[in-house]
């Protein structure tokens, strides 16, 4: 039997859509149909996506570079594309551990393929749901320190939960069991334009997990507790952009932030 799950190129794959347009290649001509088809009412799609990914690489650069993070525990990874969490990281620091979470059968199988390609001993994946917290953490557990500090990173994940309190549980049963001086970075859409809002009725028109989008101060909740970084919750191209991008950053439907816990 192939290591390797069947991977259904008939139906759009939510994964897939987002890694079109993010400009990867590891998408079918349905992937890039509904993709082009959320794009008609929402263009600056493109640009969401991209600056999701660029808050990725700013905030782990951030976390290893000043805050000395050397662990990081990355949940609904997705696809893989071009500056992952663990290429990010160890160009600070060559020796960060990463652990990435996710359940969807494509993922592993490109997931096993990274590994295996790459002989990365500290970076490991965990098959498993991000909703059933125990069983992630117990898998992570045997690659990351809990008692150090860990980088958290949720981004473009918890839309997927359309309850906003099971969302806040479930990203809280993370948080606590992480050491004091952790970090929480998340990520994810936000219904602050009609475009937008318009562009996630087609998506959950088409695509087999629907995406629920929310308000910033609902993103906003899911940092209570902790203590926010500079500049708080804002658009993803606001939260540090380099110098060279001061003055022509545009505002995404993509909220951010990043936290540290006390």
């Amino acid at each position: 039997m192939s290591p390797y799950p069947e991977i259904d190129t008939t139906k759009a794959h939510s994964a897939r859509v987002w890694n079109y347009w993010q400009g990867g290649k590891d998408n079918y001509p349905v992937d890039r149909e509904v993709g082009d088809y959320v794009l008609q009412a929402y263009p600056e799609m493109v640009g969401a996506a991209r600056a999701d990914r660029q808050f990725l690489i700013r905030a782990v650069t951030h976390l290893a570079d000043e805050r000395g993070v050397r662990q990081f525990l990355d949940i609904g990874t997705g696809l893989p594309t071009h500056d992952n969490t663990h290429e990010v990281a160890r160009a600070v620091a060559p020796d960060v551990r990463v652990v990435y979470v996710d359940n969807d059968p494509m993922v592993l199988a490109h997931a096993r393929a990274l590994l295996t390609g790459q002989a990365l001993s500290e970076v490991h994946y965990v098959d498993a749901d991000l909703h059933r917290p125990d069983t992630v953490l117990s898998a992570a557990r045997e690659h990351l320190d809990f008692s150090q500090p860990i980088g958290l990173t949720i981004l473009g994940t918890m839309g997927h939960t359309p309850d906003t309190e099971q969302a806040y549980a479930v990203v809280r049963a993370y948080v606590d069991a992480l050491s004091s001086g952790s970090f929480l970075a998340l990520c994810d859409g936000t219904d602050t334009s009609a475009p937008m809002v318009e562009a996630a009725r087609r998506w959950n028109e088409t695509a087999a997990i629907p995406y629920h989008l929310r308000s910033p101060r609902e993103i906003e909740g899911f940092f209570v507790g902790l203590d926010l970084l500079e500049p708080g919750v804002v658009s993803a191209p606001f939260w540090n952009p380099a110098k060279t991008e001061v003055g022509s950053v545009t505002e995404a439907d993509q909220y951010c932030g990043v936290a540290r816990k006390p």
